[in-house]
């Protein structure tokens, strides 16, 4: 249903695909998307952990079925017809997180049923709205091939998005935020290993003094810059004794130990990079009170503010999804075995047990269980 207050915002948009705003090039980053994942995912150390840990365990979760042992859950741990490589949740944990949207193709066997679930690369797949501004159809792009996806056709594309709150079609996902601290990371980690390059000591100046006025020629000054290159730049040159003639004198060139605080700076953009993604900084080997009790509550925190509701999301509209074949499935997470948060779940087993006003029925329902288990 179609909500008549909501008519006027088509007037700006027009028809046709729309592109997330958000994945506009930044020019401080200087990268779009993919430049993004490619600084961040497989270029930075930080990001790239902090985003395996995320994809890795909400594609390891157990996720349970109502009816029990349903079909559905082997689609979601299998990556298509045959191939190896990570499953659907894992992938599509992933596009959530650095994207902010996620789209599964539905591939229907010849009994009618899914027989395998594609999740989509994101940054293919744009919308076209109509002149109304609704979404009409989701289009798939890959190279020169496109597919349309009407929306509202039974089994069409499967579209799941995150909070964006200035995008009425798109999410927006976390790399965005996190640009910035990855490249401030990444530009303090070039630095370090620039000066391990250079002995590990700050530039000088060649000053060049005859006493007569002159300067070098461009032929003697390209012989010299060659020759100091040669012989004395690199790690492996360092502490070589150097003759200087004809007065030439060296005059080094040293920076305040603020400048020099790259280890202070990388390990603020470090943290800036996990909090963006959503993983507590002492899990990924960050200064702290690195003590058993906080590492245990930093990984129940990971399942609380981040895995738990970004697998309730996509579990929810896969579920919701499916039901055009499998009327009453219900997706969702086995938090018993989730090793967590088993100490909630038993604070909750002993709470609901010790109160009697409670019938066994009652008590069922609050634990999440079923009839009959």
């Amino acid at each position: 249903m179609r909500l008549p207050f909501l008519r006027t915002k088509s007037a700006a948009l027009g028809a046709g695909p729309r592109i997330p705003s958000w994945a506009t090039p930044l020019v401080e980053e200087g990268s779009s998307y993919a430049g993004q994942v490619q600084a961040a995912f497989l270029a930075n150390p930080v990001a790239a952990r902090a985003i395996r840990m995320v994809t890795e365990s909400a594609g390891g979760a157990p996720v349970v079925s109502t009816p029990g042992d349903h079909p559905a859950l082997a689609l979601l741990h299998s990556c298509g017809f045959g191939a190896s490589g990570p499953g659907l949740l894992e992938t599509l944990a992933g596009h959530m997180l650095l994207h902010g949207n996620a789209y599964i193709d539905v591939a229907v066997g010849a009994d009618g049923l899914p027989a395998a679930l594609f999740a989509l690369r994101p940054e293919r797949v744009s919308i076209e709205v109509d002149g109304e501004g609704w979404p009409a159809a989701h289009v798939y792009r890959a190279g020169t091939a496109v597919r349309r996806y009407p929306v509202g056709a039974n089994g069409g594309l499967l579209h799941i998005r995150s909070f964006h709150p200035t995008d009425d079609h798109h999410g927006a996902g976390c790399l965005g935020a996190a640009a910035s601290a990855v490249a401030v990371h990444n530009a303090a980690t070039r630095w370090n290993k620039a000066l391990l390059d250079n002995a590990a000591r700050p530039s000088g100046a060649l000053v060049y003094q005859p006493g007569d006025g002159s300067t070098l020629s461009p032929d003697q000054f390209q012989r010299l810059k060659t020759e100091m290159e040669a012989a004395f730049a690199g790690a492996a040159n360092a502490g070589r004794p150097m003759l200087l003639e004809g007065g030439l004198s060296w005059q080094a060139l040293s920076l305040s130990p603020a400048e020099m605080d790259y280890a202070g700076m990388r390990e603020a953009a470090a943290r800036d990079i996990a909090l963006a993604l959503g993983v507590p900084p002492l899990l990924l080997g960050m200064k702290g009170d690195n003590t058993y009790a906080n590492y245990r509550e930093a990984n129940v925190a990971l399942w609380r503010l981040t895995l738990l509701p970004l697998l309730t999301r996509l579990l929810t509209a896969l579920a919701a999804h499916l039901n055009w074949w499998w009327p009453g499935l219900v997706l969702k997470l086995n938090r018993d075995a989730v090793p967590a948060l088993s100490e909630d779940r038993e604070r909750l087993w002993a709470q609901v047990s010790a109160a009697d006003f409670l019938d066994p029925a009652e008590k069922r329902r609050i634990l999440g269980l079923e009839d009959g288990q």
